[in-house]
């Protein structure tokens, strides 16, 4: 079980929801903590809120910022990939710049960290790394341009890092969320199954942090119900189209 007490993590998308929620906890539990998102108005008053925090405010989307953040993290025991960008848009009234920018932070952002960080752990032998996906990723769903196709890809990349980072010291997990209350899902005009508030959803991420176990899909049962979609013939999730 992993002790977090005076190890750091640099957790990438920490200004709202989820990712603030998860800055509490994992300081709570003794962790020092580098916190990231664009906002640096939201990551000083998240600082004042834990006590003691580094703050790096960057584009994940800017090549060069990611660069220059990764230089000011510094060496780091783990990592958390949390930064997110959605809107609800179905093909019928897609907006390209906005399906863009879902893939662009959701995954080419953890592609740029990735790139710069991973090789550092590898060479160190040791690291924690924690990318968190989405149930969404799991099955095309209506009205989730974008925002599907790039958890699909995290959840990809996440299992493409397990297999390949196995005996190299640096551990890999993946945590997919249902539905979390946040500004982002306040866009939703349907119903959202078991929807969770961020501190509840931090519980979840923080449990998961605790062991080495790769998979971590949350709330159940929904996770699961979103899992039995793959397993279903074509005919009847697409009603015969």
């Amino acid at each position: 079980m992993t002790d977090f007490a005076g190890k750091t993590y640099w957790l990438i998308g920490a200004s709202e929801g989820l990712g603030r929620a998860l800055a509490k906890d994992l300081s709570a539990e003794g962790a020092n903590l580098v916190i990231s998102a664009r906002s640096e108005d939201r990551l000083q008053s998240l600082r004042d809120e834990v006590g003691d925090a580094r703050v790096v405010a960057f584009d994940v989307t800017d090549p060069a910022a990611v660069q220059q953040a990764v230089h000011a993290a510094g060496d780091v025991d783990g990592i958390i990939y949390n930064a997110g960008a959605y809107d609800p848009m179905r093909a019928t009234e897609w907006e390209s710049q906005s399906a863009l920018t879902m893939c662009e932070v959701n995954f080419m952002g953890a592609m740029r960290v990735l790139g710069e960080v991973v090789p550092n752990l590898v060479r160190k032998g040791q690291g924690d790394i924690t990318l968190v996906g989405s149930l969404a990723g799991y099955s095309g769903l209506p009205a989730s341009i974008g925002y599907g196709a790039s958890k699909a890809a995290m959840v990809s990349l996440a299992e493409t890092m397990r297999h390949d980072l196995r005996d190299t010291g640096v551990l890999v997990r993946l945590v997919n969320p249902g539905f979390i209350k946040t500004r982002l899902t306040q866009k939703n005009e349907f119903k959202m199954p078991q929807l969770m508030t961020p501190e509840v959803a931090a519980k979840h991420v923080l449990k998961a942090m605790r062991h080495s176990r790769f998979r971590n899909d949350f709330p159940a049962p929904f996770s699961w119900f979103i899992r039995s979609l793959t397993f279903l013939p074509d005919l009847l999730v697409y009603r015969g189209r």
